[in-house]
């Protein structure tokens, strides 16, 4: 789990390197490895650990230059394995871009931290270091449990009567699962590469606002709102009308663990029943009780569901869902101090863990977000023209939440006028063929809805005076 940070103004290094290792003091997650004693692993925490945090000058180098040789060490950081048998887990590098300038990077392993974690340790450096930076040292409080504590809880509830539950509910709802089918620009191979790349996208104020005022007005989430239109998405795509939706919960409901660094976060599954002859309201409603079903189920850790489930495994793709979604409350921001700010950057591991990830995030009013996606499968543009089409899904929707799921817009006004062009070459004996046995075009007819396609038709006809 790679991390970026630009720090502008007079930062003391000594006393950020020092900061940093208050934090692992604190923390024992960050002082354990994680050995292999007769062939299974075990749970080792240092006494102490001291992690380095080195330096490196890129002044020297012309402005442009800086900033190109700053993302390549980032990158290639990010890209850098862990042996977990030895550590630390935690990895820190300052990267000097000007007189008051740095980027500060961390990488962390998925094993000892989570979305969540980072927030925490970006809250304690930066109180750690203010308090160092003036001679008085901040009195954070003593953490009431560490990681190990906690996992040791977790095995003892999480047994007998309590997880037959837990599990009776996930094999049932999650019974007879289904492949979701994607059209992708390639074959799948035979085994995943795990290779991938991040597309980003803004939705404006006014689309973002729709969606939470139709959220209130249903009694749901703008999750539940932004889940379910992304299963219509996936829907429209595959022509499936069962839908599983991999998504992320963080799994802090015990006020001792809210302030722990650790890996928490457990992925839930949503499935969807999505009927195109359902309203989307209808839909947003069963989707309301899957969700609420499913967080009231949350406690089984994921890897354990894989095993109760059974599921024919397949080297090619992830087991259970391939398809991921996720809604993140919690913005990145600017941190100011009397000295310096703080900037959260953009670290790409250029890695997918699924097919398809979507994640989103509420900044200034706006709706932001990525793609991150399999390049083994997906080029580029394909995954803009996803983007786009999701926002003019999400547009019809706000407009006219009462439409049937099969007619909700998705097409472009740009992807409109080459699919007229292309028909428009087409000799009108092939454009509408009753056999639907035509030559290939510009867009998969099966995505658009039945009034886009409708309205096509008529244009055509009219351009052609039949």
């Amino acid at each position: 789990m790679p991390f970026a940070f630009r720090i502008t103004g007079a930062v003391d290094v000594g006393v950020l390197g020092r900061s940093v290792n208050e934090v692992v003091r604190r923390h024992e997650v960050f002082r354990t490895t994680y050995p292999a004693v007769a062939g299974r692993p075990v749970r080792l925490i240092a006494p102490s650990m001291t992690v380095d945090f080195p330096e490196a000058d890129l002044r020297p180098l012309p402005e442009d230059e800086r900033e190109e040789e700053g993302r390549r060490l980032i990158a290639e950081e990010a890209q850098r394995p862990f042996d977990l048998s030895v550590g630390p887990l935690l990895r820190g590098t300052l990267l000097r871009m000007g007189e008051e300038d740095y980027v500060a990077m961390l990488t962390t392993h998925h094993i000892v931290s989570d979305g969540w974690s980072l927030d925490v340790f970006v809250r304690e450096l930066l109180l750690l270091y203010s308090g160092f930076a003036s001679g008085k040292p901040a009195l954070l409080p003593d953490l009431p449990v560490q990681y190990a504590d906690f996992a040791h809880w977790q095995r003892r509830w999480l047994q007998g009567d309590v997880l037959e539950r837990q599990l009776d509910y996930w094999r049932t709802r999650l019974a007879d699962l289904p492949l979701l089918r994607l059209p992708t620009d390639r074959p799948r191979p035979p085994q995943q590469s795990y290779r991938g790349a991040k597309h980003y996208f803004a939705f404006g104020g006014d689309l973002a606002r729709g969606l939470k005022d139709l959220s209130d007005r249903q009694g749901c989430t703008l999750y539940m709102t932004l889940l379910a239109a992304f299963q219509v998405l996936l829907h429209r795509y595959t022509g499936q009308d069962d839908v599983c939706v991999g998504s992320p919960t963080a799994s802090r409901n015990r006020a001792e663990i809210e302030g722990l660094i650790g890996f928490f976060v457990n992925m839930l599954v949503m499935r969807a029943d999505v009927d195109g002859r359902a309203t989307f309201l209808e839909h947003l409603g069963r989707v309301r009780g899957v969700t609420l079903e499913a967080f009231a189920h949350q406690e089984v850790p994921f890897e354990q569901l894989v095993e109760a489930l059974q599921p024919e495994r397949d080297l090619s793709r992830e087991p259970v869902f391939q398809v991921a979604f996720a809604l993140q409350n919690a913005p990145r921001t600017v941190l100011r101090f009397p000295d310096f700010t703080v900037t959260r950057l953009d670290a790409d591991s250029a890695t997918a863990k699924y097919d398809l990830i979507v994640s989103m995030w509420e900044a200034d009013g706006d709706l932001g977000g990525m793609f991150v996606y399999s390049t083994d499968l997906f080029d580029s543009p394909t995954i803009a023209r996803m983007t786009e089409h999701f926002r003019v899904l999400l547009e019809g929707i706000v407009k006219d939440p009462g439409q049937r799921i099969s007619a909700l817009p998705m097409m472009m006004a740009d992807e409109r006028r080459r699919l007229l062009e292309e028909m428009s070459r087409v000799p009108v004996e092939e454009a509408l063929p009753e056999d639907g046995d035509g030559p290939p075009l510009p867009v998969d007819l099966d995505r658009l809805s039945e009034e886009e396609l409708d309205s096509l038709i008529q244009d055509l006809r009219d351009e052609r005076g039949t």
